[in-house]
């Protein structure tokens, strides 16, 4: 069990940073999971948007987060919190994507409840967004198992693979959880 480096832990999975060293995994797994992503996001698949990646990450209005199997240590998924606006808004949003391997075993869900209560205690963030493409029923699900809720529509939000995309905007706060 692989636990030294987690910043939280539930029955099956860890959360952590992203590291250098995960880079071979990562990008693998995002190459493995390219037809399950397609066309909801883009993750780094190879060492260059990887490293790119990684650097950004490191911004201080971002962290990044890596979903773990305990048993072994292996990368089911990530999250990212990104536009981290502290002071009055103390707010952000989320990205987020399952491997192929571990998508539909609840993984992701439990990875989301820990990176919630990370984002609330320990960042000190009072409410979290999660745009999504409305034809993502995956993603759709997972937030509203984690009790997100809806808070509009928007046209042409965000350019992903090429084109801007409708999302739906989804929500929760501290108190929510």
């Amino acid at each position: 069990m692989i636990t030294d480096r987690h910043l939280a832990q539930g029955p099956r999975v860890g959360i952590r940073p992203f590291t250098a060293d995960d880079r071979e995994e990562f990008t693998r797994r995002a190459r493995e999971s390219a037809d399950e992503h397609r066309p909801w996001l883009f993750p780094p698949a190879d060492t260059a948007g990887y490293d790119a990646y990684l650097e950004k990450l490191r911004e201080p209005a971002r962290e990044g987060y890596l979903i773990c199997t305990r048993d072994d240590g292996a990368l089911a998924g990530y999250l990212t919190i990104n536009n981290i606006v502290h002071g009055g808004f103390r707010c952000g949003a989320i990205g987020y994507g399952a491997f192929a391997h571990a998508a539909g075993r609840g993984l992701m869900t439990e990875g989301l409840h820990l990176v919630l209560r990370h984002a609330f205690d320990v960042l000190g963030l009072h409410r979290l967004e999660a745009n999504i493409q409305p034809g993502n029923e995956r993603s759709i699900a997972l937030v509203q198992r984690a009790g997100f809720r809806l808070e509009g529509f928007s046209p042409d939000f965000l350019f992903i693979g090429g084109a801007w995309r409708d999302h739906e905007r989804w929500a929760i706060t501290s108190e929510m959880v």
